[in-house]
């Protein structure tokens, strides 16, 4: 039985932030202001500066809410629309005196006001990186991954979905032997170790907190999902890390793999079956995979 659809769609959503955003809505109507007024002065001959005040209210509006791209579009149609309304009303001289000053006052009202929203529009930026991109490895958070994890789970993707589960073997000596600062490059190299061999396209990286990373490979079958694994622990084997003195630190990694057919599946349930591989595989002597039963 085919899936039913919606026949008809609800008003409140015509107005969704989405909707507006896609159809620059604030920068058409922050336009259309601008023509209105100039209109208007037209119509009514009046040059006044109280007549002149009224551009003010769209580029402000568009200061508060637009990028500045869009702010300085609609400041410089309030500025040519201006322009126009004078010369076409008032003798040259006349018309350039009265633009000098009001587009003056107009232009750095718009600029002061503009450049602290763009300020806060970074910091979101930077408090939204900080949400999905771990700081230390350039991979994802856990949050980031628990999405990513759970929109292949309740998503149909062919041949279903693998999780990867990685842990350093074993990190707390490395720690102890070397020092928290090589412990935070070891994490750094295995992430650079994962990027070269598992495809951004195919697959979602993370690093989970501590020394656990993980993969997500969604549209990877059972048997693939194990040979995965084995090749990042090959590569890990093979890419010893480089230390200050120039001597090789040998890495290993331990690995639990948990393969998931179903879709709409239970995502704590899947976590529980790749994390009690990846201990499957430290009990067996680490350095090596294991994986959850199917």
């Amino acid at each position: 039985m085919g899936r039913s659809c919606p026949t008809s769609l609800a008003p409140a959503s015509f107005l969704s932030p989405e909707v507006l955003d896609r159809w620059h809505a604030v920068a058409l109507l922050a336009l259309a202001g601008v023509a209105l007024i100039g209109t208007l002065n037209v119509l009514t001959g009046d040059t006044s500066a109280g007549w002149q005040a009224f551009y003010a209210f769209p580029v402000l509006w568009a200061a508060f809410h637009l990028r500045p791209r869009a702010v300085a579009l609609v400041t410089g149609a309030a500025l040519a629309s201006d322009l126009v309304t004078l010369v076409h009303l008032l003798p040259l001289a006349a018309a350039l005196n009265d633009f000098t000053f009001f587009g003056a006052v107009l232009a750095v009202n718009a600029l002061l006001l503009a450049r602290p929203n763009r300020a806060q529009e970074r910091l979101v930026d930077a408090l939204q990186r900080q949400v999905t991109v771990d700081s230390l490895t350039g991979l994802a958070t856990r949050r980031a991954f628990d999405d990513a994890l759970q929109t292949a789970l309740t998503v149909p993707v062919p041949d279903g979905t693998a999780l990867v589960l990685i842990d350093v073997d074993p990190f707390k000596s490395i720690n102890d032997n070397h020092g928290h600062p090589v412990g935070d490059d070891v994490l750094v190299h295995l992430a650079a170790v994962l990027r070269d061999n598992v495809r951004a396209d195919d697959a979602v990286l993370s690093r989970l907190g501590g020394d656990e990373l993980a993969v997500l490979l969604p549209g990877c079958d059972r048997d693939t999902a194990s040979r995965r694994g084995a090749e990042l622990l090959d590569a890990v084997l093979a890419q010893p890390m480089a230390l200050a003195d120039g001597t090789l630190l040998s890495l290993s990694i331990s690995v639990g793999v948990a393969h998931v057919q179903e879709y709409g599946s239970d995502r704590r349930a899947v976590y529980i079956a790749a994390d009690a591989a990846l201990y499957e595989a430290k009990r067996a002597g680490r350095g090596r995979v294991a994986l959850a039963p199917a």
